[in-house]
C-alpha cells in the first residue's frame, strides 16, 4: 500500500501545485517507506521508488484540470474514492496524467477524454501487485512498472488499471 500513499500524496500536490510551492521526502533509505533498501553492497528499488519515477514528469510542468468520476472503496468512515487522477503538460507539449486505483480487489477501466487537445501517441507504465506485495533482496523486482496497453478513442483513451495499481500515462503532441 505504500506505492498507493505515495501517488494519492503526489495527485494531491500537483492538483494543488498553486499552493504547494515544495514537496520533499524526508528520508529515501532503509526507512519506513523507504524509496531504496540497501543490505551491505546489495540495493533494492521499492514501490515508492517507482512511483517517484512515473510521477517524475509532473516537475516543472503546467498542472491541467483533470476530473474522475470514483466510487468510494472502505467501509463506514473509512471511505476514499476509488480512483485519484492528476495531468499536466510539459514544455514539450506531452501531457501526462497519473491514475491510483485504491481498489485492492478489482481492476477499474478509465475513460480518458482529453478536451482541447488532440492525442498523439499515448504510452502507458503501471505499477502493480498485491496491497502488501513488496521489493525485497531475494525478489527485487516483485513490484516493478511494466507496459499498459491502452485503446484509442474519437475523444482520447480507454485503459484498464489492475487493482491495487499505479499508472503513468504520456500523451504525446
Amino acid at each position: 500500500r505504500d506505492a498507493l500513499v505515495a501517488a494519492v500524496s503526489l495527485n494531491i500536490f500537483n492538483n494543488h501545485c498553486d499552493t504547494v510551492c515544495m514537496a520533499n521526502i524526508a528520508q529515501m533509505v532503509n526507512v519506513l517507506q523507504a524509496m531504496i533498501l540497501t543490505e551491505g553492497e546489495r540495493m533494492v528499488l521499492t514501490p515508492t521508488y517507482h512511483v517517484f519515477a512515473l510521477y517524475k514528469d509532473h516537475q516543472n510542468a503546467r498542472q491541467l484540470e483533470s476530473y474522475v468520476g470514483a466510487a468510494l472503496v472502505g467501509e463506514g468512515e473509512e471511505q476514499v474514492p476509488d480512483l485519484h487522477v492528476s495531468a499536466s503538460q510539459g514544455a514539450d507539449g506531452a501531457i501526462l496524467i497519473t491514475a491510483a486505483n485504491l481498489d485492492d480487489a478489482a481492476p477499474r477501466t478509465v475513460h480518458v477524454v482529453l478536451e482541447g487537445a488532440k492525442a498523439g501517441a499515448v504510452t502507458a507504465r503501471v505499477l502493480s501487485g498485491a496491497a502488501n506485495a513488496a521489493n525485497d533482496f531475494d525478489h527485487p523486482g516483485r513490484v516493478a512498472p511494466r507496459a499498459l496497453a491502452v485503446t484509442p478513442t474519437a475523444e482520447g483513451f480507454d485503459a484498464v488499471l489492475p487493482a491495487c495499481a499505479v499508472a503513468a500515462f504520456r500523451v504525446e503532441p
